[in-house]
Order: C-alpha cells, then sequence, then structure tokens
C-alpha cells in the first residue's frame, strides 16, 4: 500500500513503544491510595492524559496531591517502557522535519519512555502539557501539524486507542492508520498489526500488506 503525505504524526504508548506494564504498576499503586477498586485495563482510558483521568476520580481538593502522585509513579516505572515492533527501525529511517509525536504524557514521562525504548526524540515533540484540551480533542494532533509546518490534510496519523483516532479525526488529518487489535474497533481508516517493513521518503508512505488487519 502506498499513500501519499507530507509528514506523519505518531502517538506513542501503544504505537511506538509498550508501557502497559508500566503504567498499570504506576496506577495500580496510586488506586490503592487515592481510588480504590479503580482497574486501568476496565477503565477504557487509553489515549487520554493522567490529568483527566485523575480529575475524574477524586473530588477538586485532592486533585494536585493525586495528579502530583501519579505523575510520581509513572516516572518511576517509565524504565519498564520497551519499544514495539519496527518503531526504531521506522523513526531511525525517517528525514528530520518530516515527523513528530504527539503524546498525552507530560514532558519528562513522554521522553523518559523514549528513552527507555532506546528511541529518538523529535525537537517538535508535543506532549499533554503543551495542549489546553488533550486527546479526544483534537489540539495535539493540530499542534502536531503546526509545529512541522503542515496542514493537518497533508499528516497521516498512528494510532492505537479511540481517543486519538477521533482526535485525529477531528484535526482534520488526510488518513488515520490504527495499530493494534485494540484499533480494529476504532474509525482509523486502516489498521496495521505493528510498524515492521514500514518506510517513508517525505512523500511517500509505504506500508506492507503483509501487515495489515483490518
Amino acid at each position: 500500500m502506498k499513500f501519499s503525505c507530507s509528514a506523519i504524526l505518531f502517538d506513542n504508548d501503544g504505537v511506538l513503544v509498550d508501557s502497559h506494564a508500566a503504567a498499570k504498576k504506576a496506577w495500580d499503586i496510586w488506586a490503592t491510595e487515592f481510588s480504590p477498586g479503580y482497574d486501568l485495563d476496565k477503565a477504557n482510558n487509553a489515549g487520554r492524559r493522567a490529568e483527566d483521568m485523575v480529575r475524574e476520580l477524586v473530588s477538586l481538593d485532592l486533585f494536585t496531591v493525586a495528579n502530583n502522585r501519579v505523575n510520581q509513579l509513572e516516572q518511576e516505572t517509565a524504565n519498564l517502557t520497551i519499544p514495539l515492533a519496527g518503531a526504531k527501525e521506522l523513526l531511525t529511517s525517517l528525514p528530520l522535519g518530516v515527523w513528530t509525536i504527539c503524546t498525552s504524557a507530560n514532558p519528562n514521562l513522554g521522553r523518559a519512555r523514549l528513552e527507555a525504548a532506546g528511541l529518538p526524540i523529535p525537537k517538535e515533540l508535543v506532549t499533554g502539557d503543551d495542549v489546553k484540551q488533550g486527546k479526544p480533542h483534537p489540539d495535539p494532533y493540530l499542534l502536531g501539524a503546526k509545529n512541522l509546518g503542515f496542514d493537518p490534510m497533508d499528516c497521516v496519523v498512528f494510532e492505537d486507542a479511540e481517543a486519538g483516532v477521533i482526535s485525529a479525526i477531528e484535526a482534520g488529518v488526510g488518513l488515520v492508520i490504527g495499530v493494534g487489535e485494540r484499533a480494529k474497533k476504532s474509525d482509523a481508516d486502516i489498521v496495521v498489526r505493528d510498524l515492521t517493513g514500514i518506510s517513508f521518503d517525505g512523500e511517500v508512505l509505504v506500508i506492507p500488506e503483509s501487515i495489515r488487519i483490518r
């Protein structure tokens, strides 16, 4: 499969890196302190900012303390993050200035997870702190396109979570590619197993038919 585009905007967790074990460990500890019974796996919060999740789970007077605590815990477990298939090969092959990452994590956590996975960090990185509203709002991907100097319509987004897919669609990007089994239930245009074998030269995005799962 070949697609013409000018830039690629990647989500991080679930697309480039596997941070599930790291996040699960942090949120399980946090839940015992602030929201007993909360289970990250059952909450369907994939792709959302931690601060938005915390705001829904604790009272306003506890928000600052609870939010700081989960940020601390996620930072401490970031070293458990590993790269997903094809991510390192793809990112290190891309020309500068035509790709970036739009993560819901805060700046320190986003960078820590990328570093733990051994992946490059683009100077145009967008984090949860850079936008007024996180995913599923369009702000992250609108900013990602702006940082690279391209119209969203000329960009392709890689996402694994429903919130992120909605964000990309609302931003008006040209193509949304879902990554992984979870993305099958989203409104992504196509879905791939992982990033293995994908290439992009700044004009043409090539995706092997063998990794397409929807």
